[in-house]
């Protein structure tokens, strides 16, 4: 059992992201190994196929949003990610 979940309002991970960009699958690698932990529904936005999303974030991916607001971008921090996370399942 996760020890952070919440069936009636599960947080919504989005990871905008690219073809061929490493750090964009170290982060994807991460983010599943948080989700052992935590409950969320997890989103990746391809940002190629996102003309609005391409120029927001072509120069920053892989860049990682919780309920929308971004927390991170470039190489992602776990640390901090884990943090808002725990203090957003507080809240609720």
């Amino acid at each position: 059992m996760k020890q952070f979940e919440n069936k009636e309002s599960m947080l919504n991970v989005i990871i905008y992201s690219k073809k061929e960009c490493h750090l964009c699958e170290i982060a994807k690698e991460e983010l599943e190994v948080i989700r052992l932990e935590f409950d969320f529904t997890f989103e990746e936005v391809d940002i190629e196929k996102d003309a609005f999303a391409y120029e927001k974030f072509k120069h920053l991916i892989p860049v990682v949003e919780v309920d929308g607001e971004i927390i991170s971008s470039g190489r992602l921090n776990g640390k901090k990610l884990i943090a808002v996370l725990k203090q957003k399942y507080q809240l609720q």
